[in-house]
């Protein structure tokens, strides 16, 4: 198991690039219509609240309706966690992020992860954006803080290929990873995503694993020239290797 957990974080670092311009042209598409940080905030998380397949609008509603109606306390990163969590908080980092927006209703444990990933990369300056939303939101992770993976059924798949006797959900997924990864490798782990759905085909957990041109297709943001794609699909086959032993 770690040896196999040590050989795909090795791949996701080593081909960074590629995820990080998908995540940017995403980010970009979401932002650019918008000049106001209200705007730009709503636009976020709406944009994360329906990556859900069954979004819980009758909860997510109240949640929106209280967001809009309180823009005075939108104006900075402290100032959205307090608004969040309803008091003044000890520390203002992603991980408090995460749990102030797992308060919320119609937002569970991958739709929290998600939105405070999305946040944290529009402040670092990697992904093309700097301090997008607010001046004062961290611009790197403490490595006292957790991180969390915003697991779902891609992700799922893959650790029941590694190991098919345990029962993967988001808990014991981001209980392994944070036990054996810092705060920053946990981030680098996001890319998992990317990689496991354009070499993935089928549901469920025993999906057929691999290279998935048609998904590649699917996803407005990636790269659709012929000389990139080419060169996807050999680092999927890179990927893939690391599952399939014997492929």
């Amino acid at each position: 198991m770690n040896s196999k957990l040590s050989s795909l974080l090795h791949f996701l670092n080593e081909n960074r690039y590629y995820n990080k311009r998908l995540q940017s042209n995403s980010y970009n598409r979401f932002l650019a219509p918008f000049d106001s940080l209200e705007d730009k905030l709503y636009s976020i998380l709406h944009h994360v609240a329906n990556t859900q397949s069954q979004p819980k609008i009758d909860l997510l509603a109240p949640f929106f309706q209280k967001v809009y109606s309180n823009k005075l306390q939108l104006h900075s990163f402290k100032a959205f966690i307090d608004f969040l969590t309803d008091k003044e908080n000890g520390a203002y980092n992603y991980e408090s992020l995460y749990y102030g927006m797992l308060r919320q209703k119609g937002w569970g444990n991958k739709t929290s992860a998600l939105f405070t990933k999305t946040i944290y990369h529009l402040h670092n300056g990697k992904y093309g954006f700097q301090n997008s939303i607010w001046d004062d939101a961290p611009k790197i992770i403490d490595k006292e803080e957790k991180i969390f993976l915003p697991v779902d059924a891609v992700i799922e798949a893959i650790f029941h290929r590694i190991d098919p006797t345990i029962k993967w959900n988001f808990h014991k997924i981001n209980k392994l990873l944070q036990h054996n990864y810092s705060s920053e490798e946990m981030e680098v782990w996001d890319d998992l995503w990317f990689w496991g759905f354009i070499n993935q085909r089928g549901s469920g957990l025993t999906r057929e694993f691999v290279w998935n041109e048609s998904k590649y297709w699917a996803l407005l943001e990636t790269e659709k020239n012929s000389v990139v794609i080419e060169e996807i699909k050999l680092k999927s086959l890179q990927f893939l290797s690391l599952l399939n032993p014997k492929q």
